[in-house]
């Protein structure tokens, strides 16, 4: 700051003020001893050297850490490179003597074979501690399936094309065909009715669920028929695909029994009793029973055939001639013919007649 007071006016203010402070006059005296006093020019002498001093002082110390960190670098490096090229010299000595003896390149090969033999034989170990862990040899027994050549000539040709159609395993969709048959037989339903009803309704997907609540393969609304549920254990047997089937062949049995006719029935299941449209939902089950009834009989259907959205119902009781040594089985309803009444329904099973047991597993069997 001196250096920069060219005009000298701040320095000799700052000095007198210095002058007040220590109680020195004007001629340069203590009040109570003489004090030696030096002149302004010695001052500003004296502090522009003091400045350069200590300018060179800082420099050197800088410079002296900065040579002193380089040399340190330099020599670590240099250790670790000779220490390295050391340990390699070292390795290679050892290599060349233990080619030329036998018994101790033997030795050493023994030791690493033995070194990789026991961490493959850890691994192994904990990957069968694992398996043995996740074991469970009777898992088999809640899985829905069934071989497809346990099947009759008439179920295994409705199992193949449902399996190739919706893109589903031919062993679960074998296991639903045959309950279908049975459950149909118990209750006098078409099995192939039951089976269009789960092919539109969830696209024979188990776990489905619709905005409503409704699950399941049949689309059951299972707060609604919890009560079914009762007999296979609650409601969570919902997402068996064989109790759902049972179940829901229940409910659209009631259906068709309070509607007095099979299209009706079938707007009551879907939830459309007290409106006169159910959105075409009627007209695909019954084309899709059409398609499965056609299958049945041995005649050819293309996989991708689509169902009408609203197709006349007398075009769907159009009569197919079975093949040779199978079941003929009875066309759907249509507009044209009477409506099925309450009193011409069969008598309508009881629950524990299609229920499973409580000791009964849905499974392969």
């Amino acid at each position: 700051c001196l250096e920069q007071d060219t005009s000298m006016t701040g320095t000799k203010r700052y000095l007198a003020a210095l002058k007040s402070d220590l109680g020195v006059n004007v001629e340069g005296r203590l009040l109570s001893r003489p004090i030696p006093f030096f002149p302004e020019e010695k001052a500003l002498q004296w502090l522009s050297t003091a400045w350069q001093l200590t300018k060179l002082t800082g420099h050197a110390v800088k410079t002296s850490v900065h040579v002193f960190s380089s040399d340190v670098a330099n020599g670590l490096l240099e250790v670790s490179h000779n220490a390295l090229a050391l340990l390699g010299l070292a390795a290679v000595a050892v290599t060349v003597f233990m080619a030329g003896r036998d018994d101790m390149r033997q030795v050493a090969e023994q030791h690493a074979l033995d070194w990789l033999q026991a961490r493959q034989d850890s691994s192994a170990s904990l990957d069968q501690q694992l398996a043995e862990e996740l074991s469970e040899p009777d898992a088999v027994a809640r899985a829905t399936a069934t071989n497809p050549k346990e099947l009759n000539r008439q179920q295994a040709a409705v199992a193949q094309w449902l399996s190739r159609r919706y893109r589903v395993a031919p062993e679960p969709i074998s296991r639903l065909v045959k309950e279908a048959w049975m459950v149909g037989g118990k209750v006098g339903l078409d099995p192939t009715l039951i089976l269009a009803i789960m092919a539109i309704e969830s696209s024979f997907n188990p776990f489905a669920q619709s905005s409503v609540g409704a699950q399941g393969l049949m689309q059951v609304m299972t707060h609604v028929h919890d009560d079914k549920y009762s007999a296979f254990g609650g409601i969570f047997a919902a997402f068996d695909p064989v109790t759902n089937l049972r179940v829901g062949v229940q409910v659209l049995k009631e259906c068709i029994h309070r509607a007095g006719s099979l299209e009706a029935g079938l707007r009551f299941y879907v939830g459309a009793a007290n409106n006169g449209d159910d959105g075409g939902y009627a007209a695909r089950v019954l084309a899709e029973q059409s398609h499965l009834r056609i299958v049945a009989n041995g005649k050819a259907v293309a996989f991708n055939i689509s169902s009408p959205v609203a197709a006349p119902l007398a075009a769907l009781a159009t009569p197919t001639t079975p093949a040779p040594g199978a079941m003929a089985l009875p066309a759907p309803a249509a507009a044209s013919r009477p409506a099925t009444r309450i009193s011409d329904t069969p008598p309508f099973p009881a629950v524990e007649d299609i229920a499973a047991p409580a000791t009964e597993k849905v499974a392969l069997r």
